[in-house]
């Protein structure tokens, strides 16, 4: 089994962007000047667009390794393989031990380019299209809306906004 693996995290207080406003007006973006912030993390299977979500207050590595333990109930039996970055509750060693103990191997992607995992271009997306300049009224509204976002996508849509059945997809031939 071969997954991406990434977190993002979701603030309370929104990414701006350019947005379209009347000629003449400026847009109008309402901020509560609150920034609660929750991890979202999260899997992709490349083959099947399976996608397996767990939120957490931090991105610290029992965080992380509870994110493990799941990952090894969604997935019974047999290794799997996780590609991700070298962030500090991936490295963490007893996010390593744990994952020997739950046959999971980690695959490390290259520093700095996350253009590589398919489940950071996922959350590009999430971000870029739909979490900017919008206001939630608290962080758990937030977090939810980006999880449903997520699950609600078809298999296929979720491939196709991760960029896996992009000709330069670098996996391609896998």
């Amino acid at each position: 089994m071969l997954l991406y693996e990434d977190e993002t995290i979701i603030r309370l207080f929104p990414p701006l962007r350019a947005c379209w406003a009347l000629r003449g007006a400026q847009a109008v973006v309402p901020i509560s000047g609150r920034n609660a912030k929750r991890t979202l993390f999260g899997v992709l299977n490349p083959h099947t667009g399976h996608r397996i979500l767990m939120h957490a207050e931090h991105c610290r590595q029992g965080d992380f390794q509870a994110y493990l333990c799941l990952l090894r109930w969604c997935y019974p039996g047999g290794r799997i393989w996780l590609l991700l970055d070298e962030a500090p509750c991936h490295t963490a060693i007893l996010s390593q031990v744990l994952a020997a103990q739950l046959d999971i191997v980690f695959v490390w992607l290259p520093k700095q380019c996350s253009e590589l995992n398919a489940m950071d271009q996922l959350w590009k997306e999430l971000k870029g299209d739909l979490a900017a300049n919008r206001q939630f009224r608290n962080i758990a509204e937030a977090v939810d809306y980006a999880e449903q976002w997520v699950l609600k996508l078809t298999n296929n849509q979720a491939l196709q906004k991760a960029g896996v059945f992009s000709k330069s997809y670098w996996l391609r031939h896998f």
